[in-house]
């Protein structure tokens, strides 16, 4: 009797894995757009999307559950066009996601834009999704999840994911580069979110439950809002971040919480522990909470380096529980590697080292003691301590922490000619982006080359640069690299 009703169960069991489709979408394929694939599509199905660029398709909603939606054969890139935006029906985004349990993942979703100014690259309105190795750019919102109710037992998971420019210059402030709304948790983890554009967040969360764990948000050149907003409390963690705020932000406090009112399931504790915090605006606050709203906020470990002239911490937390931070005005105070070239990473000299404490503490089964460190890009490593721990996101005896930001198997080589820089380089496979910053850290200068250059040259005209040394942040297919040159 057990071996027939085994047989049975491997039967069925068969007969599941079997009714499962493979769908592809690409030019060389039937389904040249993913809009013609979505209604065709059956629970746990795939959808392979073919390395290529999709310019103009319609919104995509897809509807069936336990879906896999990826990219194969390169990361393909999806660009909105006037088939969204001006959708007056249902216009919402790229993907709307109404599945649940649905992966995404390894796909380039751009400049979407919609009449209610919320296009999204993903619209997520299922519960409990997966996005990770994608890149979100120049789209009102990168990412819009959630509901106005909460999706109960939903959790979001992103991670491996790049964010910028994301935000809306036709409704400033409300639209961000991810913006999850109310959902049980939300996990946001190795990823680079920076320069949301026209006041918007690098990231804005309502989710009951919301985990920010090694990654680095950043405004470098654009004007963004706050890098950080949870506005209904809730339990939040953020832990093992690069938080940096650039000149141009509209908004001088870095990280606020509970600022629309903690209307989320109590107890409303917030937990900041080993992040580097970079503050090159020459005003601002740190950590805002609302007065008399957060039952606990809870400050350890942290570098918190540049003005605070709203003061450091804003609010008034019915329990502050603060230590063992390094607070400074001056970020040459903490020696980074090099703070102009946004490179985080300590020196052997920092006065940060073997400074922190181990934190015993664990929250909702989370331990606020980090094993990992943020890696650029979009990745992490393992965080290896020897002896304390060092205060802040990186540590420096961590022999894994790797800074590809800096190092390169490509070889790059400049050269000025009639007022003009030339940069070429063995072993790019051409340049994506070259962006030059002054000495006070603001851009001066962005060049974008498309990789289907084969080319790795580009030629910049300095005739109007003022004398001084700049620094090149480089992105090509080797790598990334940061060189100082004079200009004169």
């Amino acid at each position: 009797m057990k071996q027939i009703l085994l047989t049975c169960i491997l039967l069925f069991t068969g007969k599941l894995t079997l009714t499962a489709k493979i769908w592809k979408v690409g030019p060389a394929e039937t389904y040249k757009f993913c809009s013609a694939v979505a209604a065709l599509v059956g629970d746990g199905d795939t959808i392979n999307i073919a390395a290529a660029d999709y310019v103009n398709d319609a919104q995509v909603q897809w509807t069936k559950n336990n879906l896999l939606i990826r990219g194969v054969g390169g990361r393909p890139r999806l660009f909105a066009g006037d088939l969204i935006a001006n959708d007056a029906v249902n216009g919402k985004g790229i993907f709307v996601v109404k599945g649940n349990y649905c992966i995404i993942e390894n796909i380039d979703f751009r400049n979407a834009k919609c009449l209610s100014h919320n296009g999204a690259g993903i619209r997520q309105e299922g519960s409990n999704v997966t996005i990770r190795y994608c890149r979100f750019e120049a789209n009102e919102m990168g990412i819009l999840g959630g509901g106005l109710t909460t999706l109960p037992n939903s959790t979001y998971v992103v991670e491996y994911c790049e964010f910028l420019n994301g935000g809306s210059v036709a409704n400033p402030g409300y639209q961000h580069n991810i913006y999850i709304n109310h959902i049980d948790s939300f996990i946001f983890r190795y990823n680079w979110s920076y320069d949301a554009i026209a006041e918007g967040h690098e990231l804005k969360s309502r989710a009951n439950h919301t985990y920010i764990l090694y990654n680095r948000i950043a405004n470098i050149s654009s004007v963004d809002s706050r890098n950080i907003d949870i506005p209904n409390g809730g339990t939040a963690i953020i832990m093992g971040n690069i938080i940096e705020q650039g000149q141009g932000s509209a908004n001088s406090n870095m990280v606020a919480y509970g600022m629309e009112g903690c209307s989320n399931p109590g107890p409303h504790n917030l937990f900041v522990c080993y992040n580097t915090f970079v503050n090159k605006k020459d005003k601002g606050s740190f950590v805002q909470v609302p007065a008399n709203g957060c039952d606990t906020l809870w400050v350890k470990n942290n570098i918190l380096a540049g003005a605070k002239t709203g003061g450091l911490i804003l609010g008034t937390p019915i329990i502050l529980d603060s230590s063992h931070n390094y607070i400074t005005d001056f970020l040459t105070d903490v020696r980074f590697e090099n703070a102009t070239g946004f490179d985080y990473h300590l020196t052997a000299v920092s006065p940060v080292l073997n400074k922190g404490v181990v934190l015993q503490k664990k929250v909702k089964g989370r331990s606020l003691q980090p094993a990992k460190e943020y890696k650029d890009d979009c990745n992490f490593v393992s965080r290896v301590q020897q002896g304390a721990p060092d205060i802040g996101a990186l540590e420096y005896s961590s022999i894994n922490s790797a800074k590809p930001r800096q190092q390169s198997e490509a070889m790059i080589r400049y050269f000025f000619r009639d007022k003009t820089l030339i940069l070429s380089c063995n072993g790019c496979m051409g340049f994506n982006r070259v962006s030059i910053y002054s000495q006070d850290g603001k851009r001066a200068h962005d060049v974008f080359v498309p990789f289907e250059r084969k080319d790795a040259s580009v030629i910049i005209n300095t005739q109007n640069f003022p004398s001084g040394i700049y620094t090149l942040v480089l992105e090509h297919r080797g790598g990334q690299q940061i060189l100082r040159v004079m200009i004169d």
